[in-house]
């Protein structure tokens, strides 16, 4: 008998993590490394936002809190949804939890039996498939093509739902692609959903106000408010705030969604870091004027890495509408041999040649659920990437 447990062989590593620390140990060992693997952007957060926390510390706010967050966090909460999505939620309605990851896994943890599916997008966040098998549940997975700019049609998702769906896990603009859906795309799909009353909606907003060109931000509860009452809207402070450290995601929804993700809560982490959560009330409450210069940076980076890619032979790949990552396609490259004598049957020898060769680190299409691609993200300097572009365009200019 296996001394770990079961659910542990239905789960394996993020890949993400792992480029990561990949790209960390030979950059130690004194490779030039450009690493774009990290979700995360590479300016810091804001002032005001430090400068909250620091106060938060010397007014001793130390201590434990209740363990789905501060009484004026859930408030500032409710007044960004209402005030960003039109969407009106009571603090009972809000749970705070470390870091948009531990929200979405305790609502999995919270409702899924063995049996239930959830259906997701392909490609995906890495961990929303090992998160559903960790929970017990059966993650669907629906391939969205380039042809289809990454998104999902409504006959794909009607396809998919079965008398077992329990969730649909939306999200937009996407990890790994930065694809978003219109209004009108998304009432599309809320219009299936409307027909399938038993199936809930999980949206991860993570992304929402890193949006670029025309692009208009909208989710699921805002475009179709009858799926108000069967819709977990999740988002948190990590990426438009630049508090991936500080660990903070929120999410709200129905009573009794959230109550039993306060139980899980309570019975694991209990609350997020208090001075996180105060740093957290400043920025949600603080100015937001940083946000669109912020975004103009990443839109200036997105443009300089869709057309180095779509310089390099063998690569296509598509102009995003937001978050921070391109998601190119490398059909072109398959079945060739790098310079060093390696063949490149899939996206993962790919990814692997060029770390090796070029000494850039990527994320191969398979962690995501669609290939053959890979991932870059761009929330680097415009250095470091204009030199991962010349580095991948003589890489692929060498296959044979």
């Amino acid at each position: 008998m296996s001394f770990l447990s079961n659910a542990l062989a239905r789960v394996k590593p993020s890949p993400t993590l792992a480029v990561t620390q990949k790209a960390r140990e030979l950059a130690a060992q004194g490779r030039d490394v450009i690493g774009l693997g990290a979700g995360e952007p590479d300016f810091d957060t804001p002032q005001n936002i430090k400068d909250a926390a620091k106060a938060a510390i010397d007014a001793g706010k130390t201590k434990y809190t209740a363990p789905d967050g501060i009484p004026e966090l859930k408030q500032a909460i409710c007044a960004k949804f209402a005030r960003d999505n039109n969407l009106g939620y009571t603090p009972a309605q809000v749970i705070v939890g470390t870091g948009g990851k531990q929200v979405l896994y305790n609502a999995l943890m919270a409702t899924l039996n063995p049996g239930d599916e959830v259906v997701i997008p392909a490609p995906y966040w890495v961990s929303y498939p090992d998160m559903v098998r960790l929970a017990g549940g059966t993650p669907v997975t629906i391939e969205c093509g380039i042809e289809n700019g990454f998104k999902l049609t409504p006959a794909q998702l009607d396809a998919a739902i079965t008398p077992n769906t329990k969730w649909f896990i939306f999200n937009s603009p996407s990890n790994p692609t930065g694809a978003g859906y219109t209004h009108d795309e998304l009432k599309a799909l809320t219009d299936v959903l409307l027909r399938h009353p038993h199936v809930w909606v999980m949206s991860d907003d993570m992304y929402e106000h890193l949006v670029f060109d025309d692009y208009t931000f909208c989710t699921p509860a805002q475009v179709e408010p009858q799926l108000y009452d069967r819709t977990l809207t999740v988002n948190g402070v990590s990426k438009a705030y630049a508090m991936t450290g500080w660990r903070i995601g929120y999410a709200a929804g129905p009573e009794i969604v959230i109550n039993a993700m306060r139980k899980i809560q309570g019975q694991s982490t209990t609350n997020p870091c208090s001075i996180s959560q105060y740093a957290a009330l400043e920025a949600l409450n603080g100015p937001q004027d940083f946000i669109a210069p912020n975004n103009e940076m990443f839109k200036r980076r997105r443009d300089l890495v869709v057309a180095g890619l779509n310089a390099a032979q063998g690569i296509t790949c598509p102009v995003p509408d937001g978050a921070f990552y391109v998601y190119p396609n490398i059909a072109g490259c398959i079945g060739k041999t790098t310079a060093a004598g390696t063949k490149i049957e899939n996206d993962e020898d790919f990814a692997t040649a060029l770390l090796e060769e070029e000494n850039v680190a990527v994320v191969f299409g398979a962690a995501f659920g669609l290939s053959p691609n890979f991932r870059i993200s761009y929330a680097t300097s415009d250095e470091a990437l204009a030199e991962a572009c010349t580095r991948i365009q003589r890489f692929c200019a060498t296959l044979k």
